[in-house]
């Protein structure tokens, strides 16, 4: 795509334009919080650009070279209604545009405008295709609510003045649609993320998974693929790991799109957002809202060839309210249902259910579920017997926000041709960043070779049976299989016995002419 960001320089300034919005708004919203604000507005400017491009460009190629759609009268664009929900899946009036609300920044009802044209932008897909995909996807941009009037000021005029900077703010930042470049928006949206995350420890970390990891469970996903059916994540959070496939294997190579649920509703919408500003079209992603394990929303799909999910860690899940739960067929395979405090292994079940015979899913896993006992254990026991189990990651601590600790990453195949386990150990491999351990790119590299190789290499990976895994009680931490390199000095105790001999001797000796000294201080 043209205009890419491709210069340090220019994502330095971009990054830049975004830290002074959330300087001017400092104390008006907490960082987390307002995240939705300021990903909201870089929405509402990027789809406004989207439409006005698009029908000027189709004016200007009819001969109509002066038109320009952001001056046309809401009238006459009301005639093109129909035409552009149906290709673009939203419509826009002209007075509702970004640049033209821009334009009425400093006027006394901005609230009410701009509350007004969100909403109108939600509803015109209403009755669509698009409907799903926009309903309800600006409902955290709070403009009058009593929420708003706590995060943004209580008068009219406090609120009015933050929604100006906020806009003012996203117009400076260099961001452009023309010639279908939406990576700026795309970067923009993952450092906000990445920052907000950052800062908000648990309550933000939950939802993102950094860059650098979705970027390692795609590329394991995808090993040997050129393109898939679709790639699917049961707890999608903001939708980084979908989107990593879509940027590895082309859009275009996902043949029939994205599909994922989330249970926070807030979250649930920025993955929709992200979708569109990572140029997704409406067409090509389902995000569903809801409790993935008592309510899947995409079962009646045809198994996913690629499979990515950072599920939450070791959450509890209320199996009592469903008795029937044992006979899901996503769960019943295994014998018995993941304990109820902890429902890792239902999440595992569940991806391995949906998964395609040719498919592979990379999954991030709290370590207790490769050891513990009782119901893991046996869930554990179902997955090695019957040869679903491709790899076993031990990934670094402190990689993800809001957690230091060490996860794993396990890999699921139905089609394996040896019955054996690769257990890789990468815990080193990474590099401290501030407070955080990152993966890089040489690191994720030297990862998947392993993965892909899966031959021995002494301190870092090896090949184990499914027998031998059984002989170990179905135990899966990986070191119980690699040996830790032992980088302690070695010591020549030869070497160290002739130094405490000759340390002996010069102690005798220095206790002989004392005894020498005080003799003769004695003799006087």
């Amino acid at each position: 795509m043209a205009n890419k960001i491709n210069s340090a320089q220019e994502r330095e300034e971009l990054h830049s334009a975004i830290w002074k919005i959330a300087d001017k708004l400092r104390g008006a919203v907490d960082g987390w919080d307002f995240k939705q604000y300021v990903l909201g507005t870089m929405f509402y400017r990027y789809i406004s650009e989207n439409l006005a491009d698009y029908i000027n460009k189709g004016e200007h190629e009819a001969g109509r070279t002066d038109f320009d759609y952001s001056k046309l009268s809401d009238e006459e664009a009301e005639t093109a209604r129909e035409d552009l929900v149906r290709v673009k899946g939203f419509f826009i009036l002209p007075s509702e545009l970004f640049c033209n609300m821009l334009a009425k920044a400093d006027s006394d009802d901005l609230n009410e405008k701009l509350d007004n044209a969100l909403k109108h932008i939600e509803s015109s897909a209403k009755g669509t295709g698009s409907e799903e995909d926009f309903a309800g996807l600006f409902a955290d941009f709070e403009v009058n609510s009593k929420a708003a009037k706590a995060k943004l000021g209580e008068s009219v005029k406090e609120r009015n003045e933050k929604l100006s900077q906020l806009l003012h703010g996203v117009a400076a930042m260099k961001l452009s649609y023309k010639d279908n470049s939406i990576d700026a928006f795309g970067d923009a949206y993952e450092f906000l993320m990445g920052m907000y995350a950052s800062n908000a420890g648990k309550s933000g970390g939950e939802f993102f998974t950094p860059s650098e990891v979705s970027e390692l469970l795609t590329h394991l996903a995808v090993v040997g693929k050129t393109d898939v059916n679709k790639v699917y994540d049961p707890a999608c959070g903001s939708g980084s790991l979908l989107l990593k496939a879509a940027k590895i294997l082309g859009r275009d190579h996902v043949r029939q799109g994205f599909f994922g649920q989330e249970i926070n509703t807030t979250t649930y919408n920025l993955c929709r957002i992200n979708m569109f500003l990572h140029d997704i079209g409406y067409e090509k992603f389902s995000i569903a809202k809801g409790d993935t394990l008592f309510n899947p929303q995409h079962e009646d799909d045809e198994p996913f060839e690629v499979i990515v999910s950072n599920p939450p860690y070791s959450k509890g899940w209320d199996v009592d309210k469903n008795p029937l739960l044992i006979n899901d067929p996503r769960f019943s395979p295994a014998g018995v249902l993941a304990p109820k405090a902890k429902a890792d292994m239902a999440f595992i079940m569940h991806c391995l259910s949906w998964l395609a015979a040719n498919g592979t899913a990379a999954i991030v896993c709290f370590p207790g579920i490769m050891y513990r006992g009782g119901a893991e254990k046996k869930i554990r026991k179902y997955l090695v017997d019957n040869n679903y189990i491709d790899c076993i990651i031990q990934l670094p601590s402190n990689l993800f926000f809001g957690t230091t600790i060490a996860t794993s990453i396990m890999v699921l195949k139905k089609s394996k041709k040896e019955n054996s386990t690769l257990f890789i150990d990468a815990s080193k491999e990474c590099i401290k960043v501030t407070n955080n351990n990152k993966l890089t790119e040489e690191n994720i590299s030297h990862i998947v070779q392993a993965f892909t190789e899966r031959s021995d290499r002494d301190y870092f990976c090896k090949l184990i049976s499914n027998g031998t895994i059984a002989e170990n009680g179905y135990n899966l931490s990986v070191s119980t299989y690699v040996q830790q390199e032992d980088t302690r000095e070695k010591v020549d105790i030869v070497k160290l016995n002739a130094e405490i001999k000759e340390i002996v001797a010069r102690e005798q000796a220095l206790r002989e002419e004392i005894d020498k000294i005080i003799a003769e201080i004695e003799g006087a």
